[in-house]
Parts: C-alpha cells; sequence; structure tokens
C-alpha cells in the first residue's frame, strides 16, 4: 500500500511539474497569436479589409516573382465616388467602399494581392493566364456595377473604372512599371463600364495631375449594361 501511495505522489509530482512548465508556454502562445492577429490587422484596411499599401506591395511582388507572365495586376477606380459621400452622406461612401472590398476580395480569392491604395483607389495583383483573362476581366467589371443595398433599404449605383496589365503586353514585370501602364489604361476607360489592356504604349504616358492619362488603341473587355 505505502509502495502505491508513493508511486501516485511521484506521478502526482510529475504531473505537476509538466503541468507547471507548460503553463509559460501556453501564455506565450496565446500572447503570440494576439501579437499575430495585432500584425494582421496593421496590414489590413479596417474598411475594406484588404491589404494596406505595404503589405499590398510585398505581397504583389511575390506573386509577381512566383507566376510572371502568367501574372495580372488590375487598378480599379470608383466612379462618381465623390457624388456619393455628398448626396447620400460618407455612411453610404463607406458602404461602398466596403463592397468593392468584398467583391475585389471574392473575385481575385484568397492567393491574390488585393490592396487599397487610398481613397477610391485599388489595385489586385493575381495570376490569370492569357486565355483566362478576358473573361474573368468582364465578370469583375459586372460585379463592380452591382448596386449596394445600405442598411436602411436605399440602393446606390455603383460603378468603376478597370484598367490591367499584364508582363507580356507591357514588357515589364516590375510592379511599378505594371502599376502605371494599368492606371493609364483605366483612363482610357475611365465612367465607360469597360477593363482596358494596357499595352507596351501606356508605360510612356505623361502624367496630368498626378494621375496618367490614356491613350486609344487598346484591348477592352466588359462594357456594362
Amino acid at each position: 500500500m505505502d509502495s502505491v501511495l508513493r508511486a501516485q505522489g511521484r506521478i502526482g509530482s510529475r504531473t505537476l511539474l509538466i503541468t507547471s512548465a507548460a503553463l509559460p508556454l501556453t501564455g506565450w502562445a496565446i500572447h503570440a497569436a494576439a501579437l499575430h492577429k495585432q500584425l494582421a490587422a496593421t496590414r489590413k484596411d479596417p474598411l475594406t479589409g484588404l491589404l494596406r499599401r505595404d503589405a499590398y506591395t510585398a505581397r504583389a511582388g511575390r506573386i509577381l516573382a512566383r507566376h510572371g507572365d502568367d501574372t495580372v495586376l488590375v487598378m480599379v477606380d470608383a466612379d462618381h465616388f465623390k457624388a456619393v459621400n455628398d448626396t447620400m452622406g460618407h455612411p453610404a461612401g463607406d458602404a461602398v467602399l466596403a463592397a468593392i472590398g468584398a467583391r475585389l476580395t471574392a473575385w481575385a480569392g484568397p492567393r491574390a494581392a488585393a490592396g487599397r491604395l487610398g481613397g477610391d483607389e485599388f489595385a489586385v495583383v493575381l495570376e490569370l493566364p492569357a486565355d483566362r483573362r478576358a473573361q474573368r476581366l468582364e465578370q469583375l467589371v459586372r460585379m463592380l456595377h452591382t448596386p449596394v443595398v445600405l442598411d436602411d433599404g436605399r440602393t446606390v449605383d455603383v460603378a468603376a473604372s478597370v484598367g490591367a496589365a499584364a508582363p507580356a503586353s507591357v514588357g515589364s514585370r516590375d510592379l511599378t512599371e505594371l502599376q502605371r501602364a494599368a492606371d493609364a489604361a483605366l483612363y482610357d476607360g475611365k465612367h465607360d463600364g469597360r477593363a482596358v489592356l494596357a499595352t507596351r504604349q501606356h508605360v510612356t504616358v505623361p502624367s496630368i495631375n498626378g494621375r496618367r492619362a490614356g491613350r486609344p488603341g487598346t484591348a477592352v473587355w466588359g462594357r456594362a449594361a
């Protein structure tokens, strides 16, 4: 009997020792998880859930390096956004931005780099082979032109201009060059409800008021109804 009690005592002490040693590790795991969540939060825009500029740039660069010519950079600019804020209020404007963020996330998928660059300007970098490009950009245009229903029941008619740039079409895999070309292509189709694919010419389009003006002679996809 004494031997049984001594054995139980040893087991109990060992269990207590292991449990005590595990407590700091468990506490650190919880702390690390909290830090990870905080870090993830700093990488994302709280309104749209999209990546902030720095996080988007880093992830976009990795996607370009991994997928090369099968990569596409898409620039999106909300049309008439100021009018929404002025006539329907800033909460309505926030709802529109949040809706655009959700639609871009759904369209691009979890492996893409989808970011809010500022205000009503967005960018997405994703793997998108040439044979699927036209269909997918048409799909994006349709999604972005779907009205947004507010919590109070009002409906906001929304639209967005879309420009895209692929390394093979632009002649560069540099993120900055692709972004310039996609932005210039976007302005070729501004307010027209279409997606425009950039060419090499768009890389050299001069800037107007801080934004790049587009040129004719580009491929156009997805005119909204």
